[in-house]
């Protein structure tokens, strides 16, 4: 299509939770601190894709889904006789020519229904995202989706699973787009063009980032507001309506985010796509969010009516909806507080902002939420895995004040664990089931008084691992010469997934520490007649070694704690690249009010430090990670 050439030609010429306190969880990160403080203290808070699968249709995408935690599989729903069945690979080995991908109103016409058209884009780097968003959108009967493809690898691959895609021409690179990046403005202006490109075919449009994931299907939600001009998600942390209306505009301080939102072809709405196109064409200094923001805030208000919910925002004559927080999720508001589940509401969508550690900690915090997808063999690591039932006293968890104290007390208590279970999974060569972590206050980038004001926060509550560690650091490629063999993790839900299968479910052995002398506490591989192994505390690498040596086909090791189970190694060497590798996996509590610097580092060997205590560097010089 030329006019979609063109508009790509004219922007390269241009500038440059907890489910509760009792339960687990079942499921960009930066915002500007304006939105967060308006949003916050006026009780009216804000926030913002990796191994890919093979390019060739697997019987894994093929086959029918595993049901993921409360994830409902409706019926599928009846679909036009144009439109190709999704997940079934095509015909013949050989690939059309890029000119078949070109995006055109008729290959928007095969996919909508009922005149809606589902669409995300992105580059091979988010290759699992993407499918892992379609995958949701068909467990959920839906097919009338598109996914724009940002370089040539990734529309070869999508078309090979029998996913629906078109090209959007842009000749990205494959890899990982950092936030805030040139790359990273330049998928944001290509989002703008592709929504502008689209209106004037007619069709609705629901845009999404691919970091996000479908838990219901919304379209009836969204047909409930057929005045709409657009409807968007917020990065709003207070609840303004405790039922499924649209949130109250009034009261709504934070940003509009655009990872989430719903197009109406009308003539207010195309408007409002070519002035923030122009915009942004015209300054490549401008966010694509803040310049959606800027141009919907030129007007606010009045309401359009008593009942809808909708405002006339733009310019007086754009009505728009803003998708209610609590059931169109944050990160925030999923991960964190999980406001659906306290108001007994159901989510239609969870977006991985309010997060840390990139694009691997928005991957970790699906997994923990067991809606994101991923192959057979993540579910089965060929060394096993090794697991621990975590200790945390009542006093560590529930007593006292809620202060920078007493929740570096209580992460402190787990990180000791932690660093214990990872030493014993580096000495065994097994794959660490993460615990469940805990924390007292919340993590953000600025300083608050340990929670969000009027949020729905409880406390303590079970925090992502991305609030205490670094999960890009953990995932990364390090010098085995430098920092030891890489030590592979999974998230604390791995063994709730249904997609683990029975052969590692039903292989399973129970380690009770004991004290050395006490009976049936020796050094031998012999379990008791309930199947559990007595196993001394303090044991060094050689009891680990002779004892377990003879449980290597046993998938799952299980220890009933890690207190005192393993006090080290013995070769200098190899513990000094066990140490240099995991006190890099901790990062900062972030942010004491009223300090610069605000954030406090956590210590991998906290403990080691005599008088250590939670506070923020005290000079420039202080001011780095403790290694």
């Amino acid at each position: 299509m030329p006019g979609w050439r063109n508009q790509f030609q004219e922007i390269a010429s241009s500038k440059p939770l907890f489910l509760t306190i009792y339960a687990t969880v079942v499921a960009g990160i930066v915002f500007s601190s304006f939105y967060v403080f308006s949003a916050v203290y006026s009780s009216a808070g804000r926030g913002g894709a990796g191994s890919a699968p093979s390019s060739s249709a697997t019987s894994w995408w093929l086959s029918p889904p595993a049901s993921l935690g409360m994830l409902a599989v409706p019926a599928p729903q009846p679909r036009s006789k144009s439109m190709p069945p999704i997940w079934k690979a095509p015909p013949g080995s050989k690939m059309p020519p890029l000119k078949t991908f070109r995006l055109t109103k008729e290959l928007f016409g095969k996919r909508a229904k009922d005149n809606v058209v589902i669409v995300t884009f992105g580059n091979y780097a988010f290759m699992d995202f993407i499918l892992t968003w379609v995958k949701h959108l068909t467990d959920l009967g839906l097919d009338n989706l598109l996914v724009g493809a940002m370089d040539t690898k990734l529309l070869e691959a999508l078309y090979w699973k029998g996913i629906p895609v078109f090209d959007m021409g842009s000749h990205m690179s494959t890899g990982d787009v950092g936030w805030g990046s040139p790359t990273f403005h330049k998928m944001g202006r290509e989002k703008v063009i592709l929504i502008d490109t689209v209106l004037p075919f007619g069709y609705e449009l629901l845009m999404c980032d691919t970091d996000m994931v479908w838990l219901k299907n919304p379209l009836p939600y969204l047909s409930h507001f057929p005045e709409a001009d657009v409807l968007t998600s917020t990065d709003q942390v207070v609840p303004t309506v405790a039922d499924d209306r649209l949130d109250i505009w009034q009261q709504v301080g934070a940003a509009y985010n655009i990872g989430i939102f719903h197009w109406r072809p009308t003539d207010a709405a195309k408007k409002l796509a070519k002035e923030w196109k122009d915009m942004l064409l015209a300054d490549d200094a401008i966010w694509d969010q803040n310049g959606f923001n800027d141009l919907v805030h030129r007007q606010l208000g009045p309401s359009v009516d008593q009942e809808s919910g909708l405002v006339y925002a733009y310019d007086g004559n754009l009505k728009l909806g803003l998708l209610p927080a609590s059931i169109f999720c944050s990160g925030h508001t999923y991960f964190v507080q999980a406001m659906y589940q306290q108001l007994r509401m159901e989510p239609y969508a969870v977006h991985t902002t309010f997060q840390y550690a990139g694009t691997e900690g928005k991957r970790h915090r699906l997994r923990e939420a067991m809606v994101f997808y991923d192959p057979p063999e993540y579910f089965d690591s060929p060394g096993g895995f090794l697991t621990f039932k975590p200790s945390i006293p009542k006093s560590l968890l529930l007593d006292g004040e809620h202060t920078i104290e007493s929740h570096f007390s209580l992460v402190n208590y787990q990180i000791k664990q932690i660093r214990t279970a990872l030493a014993v999974a580096f000495l065994l060569n097994r794959t660490l089931v993460m615990p469940p972590l805990w924390c007292r206050l919340d993590r953000l980038w600025f300083s608050h008084p340990g929670i969000l004001v009027g949020s729905m926060t409880r406390q303590p509550f079970l925090c992502p691992l991305d609030h205490v560690f670094e999960v890009n650091v953990m995932l990364k490629q390090l010098s085995e010469e430098e920092f030891g063999p890489r030590i592979n993790f999974r998230e604390y839900s791995f063994f709730d997934n249904p997609s683990v299968p029975r052969q590692v479910k039903e292989s399973w052995l129970d380690v009770q520490l004991c004290q050395v002398g006490s009976r049936n506490c020796n050094v031998s591989n012999s379990t008791t007649a309930l199947g559990v192994l007595k196993f001394p505390k303090h044991s060094n690498e050689e009891t680990f070694h002779s004892v377990f040596s003879s449980f290597k086909e046993v998938k799952v090791i299980q220890f009933s704690s890690m207190q005192d189970a393993f006090p080290g190694f013995t070769d200098k060497i190899r513990e000094g690249k066990f140490r240099n590798r995991v006190k890099r996996y901790v990062g900062i509590w972030c942010c004491v009010e009223n300090h610069i610097p605000g954030h406090i580092y956590y210590d991998m060997y906290w403990d080691e430090k005599p008088g250590w205590k939670p506070i923020p560097p005290q000079t420039s010089e202080d001011d780095h990670p403790p290694w």
